[in-house]
């Protein structure tokens, strides 16, 4: 580790998933050493009854004890733990972060929508701030947060209940889903965008961080296995993004998880995610993203050392 850099563990429990990243943190460049990711569909259930069920809790906390193991393997000088929106949603989501405390010393921060904007932000921006207004999307499991900045400000930010499991419940029953279906959910997400886009929120360039943008990187270039390295700064044009929805629409939930780039515990979701991506987009009249590896992780490691110098 150079001198003045600092080691940051990061655990975020989201409500698709449950991930880790451990990294050496100087002058707000990140350099990481794990990252891992589980799907634990945490939030499953909780538009529909409002709480976390006890066998997603137990799901959640069988990772993050894992972490929490790879974190003393590993060393680091600050540990941060983040929720989002399942947690946020949930009556017993209090509850949850209080079991995390006792099982495992952890102390999890429950976000607003305004530090999750300011968190994603400052991750998908930290290799080279943007000159130009610049979208940054991050479609999650429970919530989609749609930011605008340019350099290191915000000028718009909203967290759109809109998310890949929020949505896959609410609208796709059948296996493939049917037309009707997926022009139901579009018609919501349409919904939601167009009430929460302020007059001249606009952008001229976009990002998007989190598992869709790069399941589509993955799944465009036929990655198997995934490669981050190659999947950063991949770009995806909406004809592109059209032709993947297509694609992953039109089969049973048995063939999508054959799909080369796709890994298997998203597929039951990505359907959303993708119709998510692809109203995101045309409401900011983008043709086409950058996808990032730089998301909520980097910005809350990067925030950490900033406050632990």
């Amino acid at each position: 580790m150079s001198q003045g850099s600092q080691r940051v563990a990061v655990i975020d429990v989201g409500t698709n998933s449950a991930r880790l990243l451990v990294a050496d943190v100087s002058d707000g460049v990140v350099s990481p050493i794990e990252r891992r990711t589980r799907v634990t569909r945490l939030g499953r259930g909780v538009d529909l009854s409002g709480r976390l069920s006890a066998e997603a809790i137990e799901d959640a906390c069988e990772a993050i004890g894992e972490y929490v193991e790879e974190i003393g393997t590993l060393g680091a000088d600050r540990v941060e733990a983040i929720a989002t929106s399942a947690v946020r949603d949930a009556g017993n989501g209090g509850a949850f972060i209080a079991e995390l405390r006792e099982r495992f010393a952890l102390s999890a921060r429950v976000l607003d929508g305004e530090e999750e904007a300011r968190l994603t932000y400052l991750g998908a921006t930290s290799e080279h701030l943007p000159n130009r207004a610049t979208l940054v999307i991050d479609i999650g499991g429970g919530s989609t947060e749609l930011i605008v900045g340019s350099g290191a400000e915000i000028s718009f930010h909203t967290s759109l209940q809109a998310g890949v499991v929020r949505h896959t419940e609410r609208h796709i029953a059948s296996d493939p889903p049917t037309a009707i279906e997926l022009e139901s959910l579009a018609d919501d997400v349409r919904g939601l965008i167009q009430t929460a886009i302020a007059a001249g929120a606009g952008a001229e360039e976009g990002i998007a961080v989190a598992g869709t943008p790069t399941s589509l990187a993955a799944v465009e270039m036929g990655l198997a296995p995934y490669d981050p390295a190659q999947v950063h700064g991949h770009v995806l044009t909406l004809p592109a993004i059209q032709r993947m929805l297509s694609q992953l629409a039109s089969v049973p939930l048995s063939e999508r998880v054959e799909i080369p780039g796709l890994h298997a515990d998203r597929a039951p979701t990505i359907v959303a995610g993708v119709v998510i991506l692809v109203e995101a987009m045309r409401a900011f009249d983008l043709e086409q993203i950058v996808v990032s590896e730089h998301d909520i992780l980097y910005g809350t490691a990067i925030s950490a050392a900033a406050t632990g110098d």
